[in-house]
């Protein structure tokens, strides 16, 4: 993974592992999924919100060791509330 990648693993509402990792674009972040260490990566096109926490938690790490910079968190908090209103920060 690159310098503007963030990646966890963990598991689908069926149980089914998975690993994710969510790349920097210029002022977006695209989402991949993928099952098994060996499948191809593919793009999410509607992350859940589960995701966007898990990102904004990365974010918020890596805010801390100073990989990021502090502005990058309110842009993720943004995001996440423009995708799903009323989601409590």
């Amino acid at each position: 993974m690159g310098k503007a990648e963030i990646g966890w693993k963990g598991r689908t509402e069926d149980g089914i592992k998975r690993e994710v990792y969510a790349r920097h674009v210029g002022d977006r972040w695209e989402f991949f999924v993928r099952e098994k260490r060996f499948d191809p990566w593919e793009p999410m096109k509607e992350p859940p919100l589960q995701d966007w926490l898990e990102l904004l938690d990365a974010v918020r790490r890596r805010v801390a060791r100073r990989l990021l910079r502090p502005e990058e968190v309110g842009r993720v908090k943004k995001a996440i509330l423009e995708r799903f209103p009323g989601t409590d920060l």
